[in-house]
């Protein structure tokens, strides 16, 4: 793959084209208050929970460390505010079950500074300090999928990286928290790939930002430094554009193959939320304390981009954007992958990029849609962007055979985006399937 010509100028197969309904886009980044009390889960990110340090009334100041990482697949948590450690217990999740959680009272006379860190000189830094630094950081991809950043950095021994790809495409309907931090906080980005491409070698970046966020893009191109090996590329707008497979295609014109990583093809992939908070808390030597959210939907009187502390619950997020009572039907996430919650005491965490709230008519009139049987028209055939036949898997999972849909129908391969559900006639819920299915699996693999 050269290294001076790189864009496929196509965009991937199939997809789909929801409407955008992207109306916080305009809007500049606002601060949200603390509230009261802030709970922190120790399980934040795909692997293992991080441990507590801290008991509870221990004093704890804003930024300092109360959950250390416990092993390499772990990250470790901040405190989001100052205050005093209430409870270690357990609170309900957004995936569910009630987890490991550290209730922090917040002290309301503090002024909420972050007054624990531990400045470092990065340029004085080798490639492997690099990435145990974001480990210390906390970071984990902020795009929604939570996976630890120093794993994704970390190249195996005996493989080589030549570029690192930055998503910016936000390709899901409502969110718009990625598109602001590129407009405002570009150079923050682009000090985190200085410290990323140092850490894992690579001789070029190039960010690739969807087609309907052009202000993006120049201020990006804006804020590249003068000879650097820094691309910023519009691709077309198409649903799901932001999955790291699909950014790929519409870059490179290749195809990550079935059961393989972009770390197999020479690429790194981070999201460019991720890349602009560690090029602000790396050479500062802070944690993860707080993250953009996007709060947005019909049932919102307020909604924009909020900078919230980690740990804030649902309920305080929804009353300061005026989310009345009657409208709170709430998704974490936007419409195509987000998750209902069962609890608006569940807090928001490091994967949390938007909090969705519909109103309750608009909940009821989807509900009372009927369900038919599949009539094999092929639609979502034509949809699905990994090239699978939704239709055969679901009717595999009707009738719970399961491991045959993992071996012969490459269930595995499956990243949930939702554009077989979303082109239905039949209103079939297949890819709530398709997470049921997995999560037996994954269950049965553990046994």
């Amino acid at each position: 793959m050269s290294l001076l010509s790189y864009f496929s100028g196509e965009a991937f197969e199939r997809g789909v084209h929801p409407a955008s309904c992207k109306f916080t886009a305009g809007q500049s980044i606002k601060r949200m208050p603390f509230a009261r009390r802030l709970v922190v889960p120790l399980l934040q990110h795909i692997g293992k929970p991080a441990r507590s340090i801290v008991r509870p009334g221990q004093e704890v100041v804003r930024g300092e460390l109360i959950a250390e990482a416990d092993g390499w697949m772990s990250v470790p948590h901040h405190a989001p505010a100052t205050g005093v450690v209430e409870a270690i217990e357990l609170r309900p999740t957004a995936r569910g079950p009630w987890a490991q959680a550290i209730v922090i009272r917040v002290h309301e006379a503090a002024t909420q500074e972050v007054l624990w860190s531990q400045p470092r000189d990065m340029s004085a830094l080798a490639p492997a300090e690099i990435i145990k630094a974001v480990q210390e950081t906390g970071m984990v991809g902020l795009g929604g999928a939570a996976f630890p950043s120093h794993i994704k950095m970390a190249v195996p021994e005996g493989a080589s990286v030549h570029t690192l790809v930055v998503n910016g495409c936000e390709c899901e309907p409502y969110l718009t928290c990625d598109h602001r931090m590129m407009v405002e906080h570009a150079r923050d980005l682009m000090e985190g790939i200085r410290h990323v491409m140092r850490a894992t070698g690579v001789a070029r970046t190039v960010i690739g930002v969807e087609d309907n966020k052009m202000d993006a893009v120049l201020a990006l191109r804006a804020a590249v430094p003068a000879g650097a090996p820094i691309f910023v590329q519009d691709v077309p707008t198409k649903y799901p554009q932001g999955a790291e497979k699909m950014l790929i295609m519409a870059l490179f014109g290749v195809e990550v193959p079935a059961g393989k990583l972009p770390l197999s093809m020479g690429l790194v992939v981070l999201n460019v939320g991720t890349l602009a908070f560690l090029g602000r808390l790396l050479p500062e030597g802070k944690g993860l304390t707080e993250r953009v959210v996007t709060v947005t939907g019909p049932g919102v009187a307020r909604p924009g981009d909020y900078r919230m502390p980690l740990g804030t619950p649902l309920s305080f997020v929804l009353d300061y954007a005026g989310a009345p009572a009657e409208s709170r039907q709430v998704i974490l996430g936007g419409p195509m992958m987000g998750q209902a919650i069962a609890s608006l005491e569940t807090p928001v965490t490091k994967g949390v990029s938007g909090i969705l709230v519909l109103r309750k008519e608009e909940m009821t009139a989807r509900a009372a849609e009927k369900l038919y049987p599949c009539i094999k028209c092929g639609e979502c055939v034509q949809a699905c962007p990994m090239g699978l036949n939704p239709s055969t898997l679901g009717m595999l999972a009707a009738k719970r055979e399961y491991s045959v849909m993992g071996e012969n129908y490459h269930l595995g391969d499956c990243f949930e985006c939702g554009c077989c559900t979303y082109v239905c006639p039949s209103n079939i819920p297949l890819v709530q399937q398709f997470r049921v299915a997995k999560q037996i699996l994954r269950e049965k693999a553990a046994a």
